[in-house]
């Protein structure tokens, strides 16, 4: 199989698995930044400086190592792609955070309003009652 394939050219969403081999770890890291970033990336190595360097120097959505799949099995770890094969985490809590939206409101009181707060500021005319509030 090469980069030029058919099955190369989109996502794959289905029951293939493209194996690409090379010659070395530089060659497969450049390619991969070349390319449009892929959802899942399976790499099968023992050696663990080449686990490091891909998994620091290659984007893609999620993946393993040594192992296939399995990655989408695992509820507690968070899934999803960057670039063009889309954007989030899905799964578990993070799918969660992924749907919702999360509002920030601050619910301030009228019945007491701090003069401090405007300017102009006087800062002595305040300073016990600022570090009252601050204590």
């Amino acid at each position: 199989m090469t980069w030029d394939d058919a099955v190369m050219q989109e996502e794959i969403f289905g029951p293939v698995m493209p194996i690409l081999a090379f010659d070395s770890l530089d060659e497969i890291i450049s390619k991969l930044q070349h390319h449009p970033k892929p959802l899942a990336f399976y790499l099968f190595t023992k050696n663990k400086q080449a686990v490091s360097r891909i998994t620091e120097q290659v984007q893609y959505g999620g993946g393993c190592i040594n192992d296939v799949v399995i990655h989408l099995a695992t509820s507690e770890m968070a899934f999803g792609g960057v670039g063009e094969s889309g954007m989030g985490s899905y799964h578990g809590k993070e799918g969660f955070r992924a749907f919702s939206h999360t509002k920030s409101i601050v619910d301030k009181k009228t019945w007491l309003d701090l003069p401090m707060r405007y300017q102009p500021y006087q800062r002595t005319r305040y300073k016990k009652l600022l570090k009252m509030f601050l204590k």
